[in-house]
Order: C-alpha cells, then structure tokens, then sequence
C-alpha cells in the first residue's frame, strides 16, 4: 500500500510543484518554511521509526525517556497526504491574511506559542485518560502529530480580525467567521466518532482554541503598547449559539474572576486617556480598542477600493464623460439683506428701577 502510494505521489509531482508555487509565491518566508518543512516531512511517515521520533508520544514524555524535543517537531508531520495539502493551503491563505497586520516576528511567536500549548495541554489529557482507564495504549500507542492545533489558532484569529464576514448563506442562516471555529471542532468530533478521523485531532482542534484565544484575548502585545483583545465579539462566549452564551459567559467570568484573584491573568481596566491630543478627548474601552477599530478601518478600505475598481470596470469611460456632460449643478444667488439705518437707541440705553419697599415675607 506504501509503494502504491508512492507511485501516485511520483507520477503528480510536478503538478503538484506548479500548484505550490503558485500558492507560496507572494507569501513569506516564515510561511514557506513551514508548508515546505511539512510537505517534505510526510515522506518521513512512512518510518515507524521516524514517527516515534518526531511525533509526541505521551508515554515518551514522562522522565524515564523526557522526549521533550518531541515538543517542537511534532506540528510538521502529517499521515495522511490530504492532512498537508489542508495544512499547505490554509497556512498559506491565512498567512496572507494575517502577517501584513502582524508582522513576521508574531506570526512566528503565534506558530511557536499554539504549537506548544497544544502539545502540553494535549500530553496532559492523554495521561489523564490514562489515569482514568490504566490502558497502556493511550501512553504508547497514540502519536501526537499534525497542524491541527494551529489550524484552530489561525481560524480563533481570522474570527478576532474579520468576525462578521459571511462565509457561507444556508437555510437555516448565515454562517461567518464567527462561527468558524467551533463549527470545524463539530465536524471533527463527529468525524472521529464514525471512525474516519483520529482521535488526537479533535484534540488538538480544542487545545489550539483554547491557547490560542488566551494568547490572543489576554497577552499579545499591540504596536500601541496595549496588550490583548477585550471586544466584545472577542469573548469566551462568543464562539457559542447565541442560545448557550448566557451560561457560557457566566461560567467564564467566574473562572475568570478565580484566575485574577490567584494572579494568573490581569485585571481588566477601562483606560481613558485624557492626554493632550489636538482633537480633544480620547477615551479608549476594552470592546473599542484602537487596535480593533485600525483593524476595521483598513478592511472597510480594501472593501470599498474592491467595490469602486469595479464599478470604474463596469461603466467605462464613455459613461463617465456622457455623465459628466449631463450633470449641471445650480446655485441659487441670494440677494444680501438691507442693512437696518442705525437707531439712536442703541446708542443710549436707560433703564428705570422703580422704589421697591421692603418685603416683610
């Protein structure tokens, strides 16, 4: 079954060389390395050697064996050539979406941080389950691999930047990029229950929503020395049915409420910043950052240059010069207003203050 593989892989190579440079051609290069690193990686899957050496083995981490570099090579093998070509376009796409708002250096810092969260919290649930089952499978059996946790990360930050963008219109509503995330976790855990997807990717979906939506939400730092995203479409509760979120934003603020009284995460405080700024006031909130509304504002921008490029393509220059011909605008001249001769009293004013008696009330 591997050679036959293989075979295929040979025959469409070139295609599928064409077809990547195509994709990568206006990226990064934090971007191609990584879609290079993990299309060339897969070959090394077909090794069970190789497999227990760069994907996480949760029995391997403990101090006996201490795998820890398993940490940071893991995210780059896939099993499955569907898994890259999924993991090739979507970090490629969204990577043109997000490093021109963030830079190089976080895209890169967002990759190191999600990747590694997702590993810790993914260990930590499969020792659990080991915990709870004593089944030696889940410690030595089970190979944590793959790009699932960042593609949960790159989705909870498409949601942060574009969150009311429609993606899809349905029978029963709209579907946007606020509803991405959980939507992909729902399609995975349903795929894992019917067999046709590993149990470790909807684990690592979950874990990358999570880490990556602390990271965003409470620690990434902004060029205007702000930390975070406290809008409000930007909550915990958020990622939820409008139906559920009544709960869900209870529950969050409580374990919220328990995190700052420990000192895990900070205090949320409204800032007004009444510095000297030649408008005015400015007064900044946690659910209208500056950072949020720049983000908005550049995105109306590219909308509406997109939506005049093609009205200009649509009318072409005769319409324009027929309009301009046809269009007259008249203003009305308004003769000025005769000015009143000057009267004496203006001049001279009295004013008469009559003898008041002293009131006894």
């Amino acid at each position: 079954m591997a050679s036959l593989n293989v075979k295929i892989l040979n025959k469409n190579l070139p295609y599928i060389r064409q077809q990547l440079s195509a994709l990568l051609g206006n990226t990064s290069g934090p971007v191609k390395f990584i879609c290079c690193v993990v299309f060339f990686t897969y070959f090394l899957s077909f090794s069970d050697d190789y497999v227990h050496v760069i994907s996480i083995t949760p029995g391997y981490i403990l101090p006996s064996s201490f795998w820890i570099w398993t940490y940071f090579t893991y995210c780059f093998m896939e099993f499955h050539f569907w898994e890259v070509c999924l993991d090739v376009i979507t970090v490629a796409l969204c990577g043109k979406l997000i490093e021109p708002l963030w830079g190089q250096m976080e895209v890169m810092t967002f990759f190191a941080i999600v990747n590694i969260g997702v590993a810790t919290l993914s260990t930590l649930f499969y020792l659990f389950l080991y915990m709870c089952t004593n089944n030696p499978d889940v410690l030595f059996n089970i190979h944590i691999h793959g790009l699932a946790g960042y593609l949960a990360g790159l989705t909870v930050a498409v949601k942060q930047i574009m969150p009311d963008h429609p993606i899809v219109k349905t029978p029963l509503g709209k579907l946007s990029n606020r509803n991405l995330p959980m939507c992909i976790f729902t399609i995975s855990f349903l795929l894992y229950v019917i067999g046709l997807l590993e149990g470790t990717n909807p684990t690592m979906f979950l874990s990358g929503l999570l880490v990556s939506w602390t990271y965003l939400r409470f620690y990434q730092s902004h060029t205007n020395g702000t930390r975070g995203d406290m809008a409000d479409h930007f909550t915990f509760a958020s990622f939820f049915p409008n139906v559920v979120q009544p709960p869900i934003g209870v529950m969050s603020n409580t374990i919220y409420s328990g995190l700052v009284r420990i000192g895990v995460c900070r205090k949320t405080v409204r800032k007004f910043d009444l510095a000297s700024a030649p408008s005015g006031v400015t007064i900044t909130l946690p659910g209208n950052d500056p950072q949020d509304m720049e983000r908005r504002r550049q995105l109306a921008l590219k909308a509406l240059s997109e939506r005049l490029s093609k009205a200009d393509h649509v009318t072409g220059p005769k319409l324009a010069s027929r309009t301009k011909q046809e269009t007259s605008i008249s203003i009305p001249v308004v003769p000025p207003m005769p000015m009143p001769p000057p009267s004496t009293a203006a001049n001279s004013t009295s004013v008469n203050i009559p003898d008041a008696a002293p009131s006894n009330t």
